[in-house]
């Protein structure tokens, strides 16, 4: 005798098709799953009718926990990173005074998606990232000065994803694409 999940005529539940349809958003927003299979899955997700039609949608979804975030802090002076510097995943950086200077340039970025979280007091913050890295500023808000950021010209798909998010209070932040 099978088991209602093993069932193949047993109907979908729709808590089931939510749990899935999260589990696709979160590997997605991890940088596990690129945009063109996450649409592909969802449409499965969306028309399947059964628990089996949803675990084949679902097979083979890369597991994995979501990375540490790294910090780096300061409550006054400077944080610059430049040179070859290994980037994490997850970074926070938290300034209450200062100044934060990221160069990402010539930094080893090891994954596809990079979200840096900004928790800024006062100071001034410039973050270079590489030529063909695609920046999303959706999640940053600023206190008292706009951001300063124009796309790279020669930003290509291929290129990191670079997500800032966070906060920033009386400092203006400035994002530009390296030359090189």
């Amino acid at each position: 005798m099978t088991s209602p999940q093993e069932d193949p005529l047993v109907p979908l539940g729709e808590e089931d098709r939510e749990a899935a349809v999260q589990r696709l958003q979160t590997a997605y927003a991890e940088g596990r799953i690129s945009h063109e299979e996450m649409d592909e899955r969802l449409e499965q997700v969306l028309t399947a009718e059964t628990p089996g039609a949803l675990a084949s949608a679902m097979a083979s979804l890369p597991e994995g926990s979501p990375e540490p975030t790294s910090t780096i802090a300061a409550a006054g002076g400077r944080i610059r990173r430049r040179g070859a510097w290994r980037v994490p995943r997850n970074l926070k950086v938290a300034s209450a005074f200062g100044r934060v200077h990221l160069d990402l340039s010539r930094a080893v970025i090891e994954h596809p998606v990079v979200d840096i979280e900004l928790a800024l007091g006062t100071g001034r913050a410039k973050i270079t990232v590489p030529r063909d890295a695609i920046i999303d500023v959706e999640g940053l808000s600023t206190g008292w000065k706009d951001l300063r950021y124009r796309p790279g010209r020669r930003s290509r798909s291929d290129g990191p994803k670079i997500r800032i998010s966070g906060s920033m209070g009386f400092g203006r932040l400035k994002i530009h694409h390296a030359r090189r």
